[in-house]
């Protein structure tokens, strides 16, 4: 593990191999070990960095007030440790919200991009109804006492938790801090990077659960509709956390990616 200080917090990463360099950044209500089997698969051909971000995982408590921007700066700082030049980009979910700021600020680290799963923030990707029907489930969650709070968000899976990786995802959950989170889907709520997507110049795949229900394919049409010469992947009757449901599969694509752009 790996540690840099940046916006007054340390941030912790792993890194895993060596050759052209991959960056994993996690959803929210998850940290670095998310991307364990990609990091064990691919280290054989790249330098694979998973991330804690700030206020998950190993890394230091979210300052307040922290933004959007200030996540997509810290990645930043995580790429420039790594080094040397740019790298290629992966993000789910929440994650690929962060990875598309961090494009709008520092396009000089981003060699290419892999939006899993993700949004253009919840405001640029979901129906406004959808939104605020989210943010009141955030709410209730949040209000919950510390003993039960379950950071779980509901349509994650196409058919429940896969088994294999379930003493890691219960270990993920375990270290979920509530006021994180929060601030992860408030200001996913609110994030609309919609703007940037005709903007963006550099390869980008988008590797799409087929069974999405939290980000359905109609956001990753909506994506590929936006970027310009943008590559959609729908890996077959998986959900949104496509990494952990079917992972050979979603590593092959990946490799296949990052090989022909490294």
């Amino acid at each position: 593990m790996a540690v840099v200080r940046v916006g007054g917090v340390d941030v912790a990463y792993t890194r895993t191999g060596r050759g052209p360099v991959l960056v994993l950044a996690h959803g929210a209500g998850a940290d670095g070990r998310m991307w364990q089997p990609q990091a064990e698969a691919l280290a054989d051909e790249f330098t694979v960095v998973a991330w804690d971000e700030p206020g998950s995982g190993r890394s230091g408590a979210l300052p307040a007030g922290f933004g959007l921007a200030d996540f997509a700066h810290a990645l930043a700082a995580v790429i420039e440790d790594v080094g040397p030049g740019p790298a290629q980009v992966a993000g789910l979910s929440w994650g690929g919200t962060v990875v598309l700021e961090l494009y709008r600020w520092r396009p000089d680290l981003v060699r290419s991009l892999l939006m899993v799963d993700t949004y253009a923030g919840w405001k640029g990707s979901l129906p406004p109804e959808e939104v605020a029907a989210r943010v009141e489930g955030a709410r209730r969650m949040l209000a919950a006492p510390r003993q039960e709070f379950d950071p779980t968000l509901p349509g994650l899976y196409a058919d429940g938790p896969p088994e294999r990786f379930a003493a890691l995802l219960e270990a993920m959950n375990r270290d979920v801090r509530p006021e994180t989170m929060g601030a992860q889907l408030s200001l996913m709520a609110e994030a609309d990077e919609t703007d940037l997507l005709p903007r963006i110049t550099v390869p980008t795949l988008l590797l799409w659960g087929e069974r999405d229900a939290r980000s359905p394919l109609e956001v990753a049409h909506a994506f590929q509709d936006a970027i310009p010469h943008a590559e959609l992947v729908v890996i077959p009757a998986v959900g949104h956390v496509s990494n952990l449901e079917a992972p050979e599969a979603f590593t092959a694509a990946v490799r296949a990616f990052c090989r022909a752009h490294a």
